[in-house]
């Protein structure tokens, strides 16, 4: 098993409350009144309180085309990465040239070279580093970065891995542009990043002499599923505009057919069903979205109060998401030690990806 030792989470350095922002984009978005009106009601019922922006708010209204939104991505992008990684290094009490391998997710913007290179420099990561940047898998990044992570020190059990999701979903806002899945966006939408400190079973962290002063939980187990025909359900179109959201009001209904039977395959590889799970950590995908998995498996609404946490404060993160909604159930769960966690995602594909975690340390 590889052993989770620090999670980062970062936010953008401009926060506003969800009434603010609202106000602000309608006017870029449409100028008919009752699409404005329909973006406000959808604004209200997103679950959003407010959100941190990557940019000050007033400065959406020149971001309407792909190179400017993407230059604000890079620069923005690789403080955000800087900052979290540097942040996950100090909890975890190591290096940057600790570092052997870098995972880099994000589908908000696009860099090369790519923002794992620059952390590298900034940082003073070893030349020798091994990268792995991705992008396409959406909001499930978090989550299969994590899977993607534990499969690469399976193989090399003494290394050091950093999980890095960078998502500033600000950017995509698309001008003009009064569609419903546009008009869902601009309300759910926010800017985070977050590192993840994760080693190999042989390393001297995967086996502390003292317990550390705050909670670990090592990787267990990991679960990719694709649900055939839904490849144009979520996603991007790229426009000259940026990235248009593709966002099918489908995901809800998927996630209540299929994923029970996704968790329970996971479980049962290790002799554990649903009910045997005290700690779920669920990707922050939206009101609808949280209560299909809660409808899916049984959930109690507590079992779901981080994510809806996470949600109202900050939005959906997209990849980012799941790893701040992780950050808060090491933080603040009180389930016992050597008990089993779940972590899932869900992105365009439409893809599941789960995570079967065991919770160390302090209970």
């Amino acid at each position: 098993m590889s052993r989770i030792v620090a999670v980062a989470p970062v936010l953008g350095e401009h926060p506003s409350p969800q009434e603010q922002i609202t106000r602000t984009l309608a006017p870029l978005v449409t100028g008919d009144a009752g699409r404005e009106a329909l973006l406000h009601r959808l604004h209200r019922n997103a679950g959003v309180r407010r959100r941190h922006l990557a940019v000050p708010l007033e400065a959406y209204g020149t971001l309407g085309s792909l190179e400017a939104s993407n230059e604000v991505f890079v620069r923005e992008g690789a403080r955000m990465a800087e900052q979290a990684v540097r942040a996950a290094l100090e909890t975890a009490g190591l290096q940057p040239s600790d570092v052997d391998h870098v995972f880099a997710t994000s589908v908000t913007g696009v860099a090369a070279p790519s923002l794992d290179v620059l952390v590298a420099e900034r940082l003073g990561l070893r030349p020798d580093v091994r990268r792995t940047p991705s992008f396409g898998l959406g909001c499930a990044g978090g989550a299969g970065g994590l899977a993607r992570v534990h499969d690469h020190l399976a193989g090399r059990p003494h290394d050091v891995a950093v999980l890095l999701s960078v998502e500033l979903c600000s950017l995509t806002l698309q001008h003009r542009d009064d569609s419903t899945a546009n008009l869902v966006a601009t309300g759910l939408f926010g800017d985070g990043a977050a590192a993840v400190v994760v080693v190999g079973d042989q390393h001297p962290l995967a086996r502390p002499a003292t317990e550390p002063a705050h909670r670990a939980a090592s990787v267990v187990d990991t679960r990719s599923v694709l649900y055939p025909g839904t490849a144009d359900d979520l996603g991007w179109k790229v426009r000259d505009t940026g990235f248009s959201i593709v966002l099918s009001a489908r995901l809800p209904d998927l996630l209540r057919s299929h994923l029970l039977a996704d968790v329970k395959g996971l479980l049962a590889e290790h002799g554990l069903g649903p009910a045997d799970v005290p700690t779920w950590v669920v990707h922050a995908g939206g009101p609808r979205v949280l209560d299909a998995v809660r409808d899916a498996l049984g959930l109690a609404e507590d079992d779901l109060r981080h994510s809806r946490e996470h949600l109202a404060d900050a939005g959906n993160l997209s990849s980012a998401s799941v790893l701040h909604v992780l950050a808060r159930t090491l933080e603040a769960t009180p389930a016992p030690p050597g008990s089993p966690a779940v972590l899932m995602a869900f992105g365009p594909g439409i893809s599941t990806e789960l995570v079967l975690l065991r919770l160390e340390g302090r209970g």
